[in-house]
């Protein structure tokens, strides 16, 4: 009798812990995206994502010669809610992950590292996939927020160096599966 309890405690949990922000939630300007825990390509530890209401995408960056530079898999934050949130849920990034905000029309457009846990690489993207800046954007600690600002329709947020490393400059091109 206990054990049978203390199963339909859990199934009652689970069921409770699916109902709190699952699909049909309506996000407002002031909720925040809800974060999800998966496996690291090491097995090892774990980080907290946007979540499954994110639709995803593969982002190349390639030269000016069309050489691939990097390769990036992008959580989309196509919605004002999901632009605002940006990564502020997300407590890391791994290599190759970010997030690739898609505005309605290129423009001038700033961002803020808004309770951010790691640091950034900001790149902003024109229409026409020429990337227009790079702003390497640290953890804001003073309370105030810098506003790093750029010509864009994207902007792929992808973690501080990333663009060092794999050698992406400005000038450089950005290739969105699907778009």
């Amino acid at each position: 009798m206990r054990r049978r309890v203390q199963l339909v405690l859990v199934a009652v949990l689970v069921v409770l812990a699916g109902c709190s922000g699952g699909p049909g939630a309506e996000p407002t300007a002031t909720t925040t995206a809800a974060a999800t825990d998966t496996a690291t390509p090491g097995g090892s530890a774990t980080v907290s994502t946007p979540g499954s209401d994110y639709e995803t995408t593969t982002v190349d960056l390639v030269d000016e010669n069309g050489t691939r530079l990097a390769t990036v898999d992008a959580w989309l934050a196509d919605s004002f809610v999901k632009r605002y949130t940006g990564l502020s849920d997300t407590s890391a990034l791994e290599p190759g992950q970010g997030m690739l905000f898609v505005h309605d029309e290129e423009g001038k457009h700033a961002y803020v590292m808004r309770d951010m846990a790691f640091p950034l690489d900001m790149v902003f993207v024109a229409a026409d996939g020429t990337i227009t800046t790079i702003h390497h954007a640290p953890v804001e600690s003073d309370g105030d927020l810098t506003e790093y600002s750029g010509r864009a329709k994207y902007v792929l947020e992808v973690p501080m160096g990333y663009t060092n490393r794999t050698g992406v400059e400005e000038g450089d091109r950005v290739r969105i599966e699907d778009a």
